[in-house]
């Protein structure tokens, strides 16, 4: 795929979601959304490889933007001493 078409695809996910947030956030805060952003479809759930497997399985082959409903990322890497 074209980097151009990944940045396209990339920037209509986040299109959707800021859509979606507001609903998204008074009953999913905290729980990761996977959107495919050709169809808008999305999926949501607490577990990352769940929401995954469940989203592939509906769209075999595309490509989602993944979000944590109301964080600025989805993962937050920390340092253990």
């Amino acid at each position: 795929m074209s980097e151009k078409k990944m940045r396209k695809l990339k920037t209509r996910g986040e299109r959707i979601y800021k859509k979606l947030l507001r609903r998204l956030l008074s009953k999913y805060k905290g729980q990761i959304v996977a959107i495919e952003p050709e169809t808008g479809r999305y999926f949501v759930g607490r577990d990352e490889l769940k929401v995954a497997l469940k989203a592939m399985k509906a769209f075999p082959g595309k490509i989602f933007s993944v979000f944590r409903v109301g964080y600025p990322a989805v993962h937050k890497f920390r340092k253990f001493s």
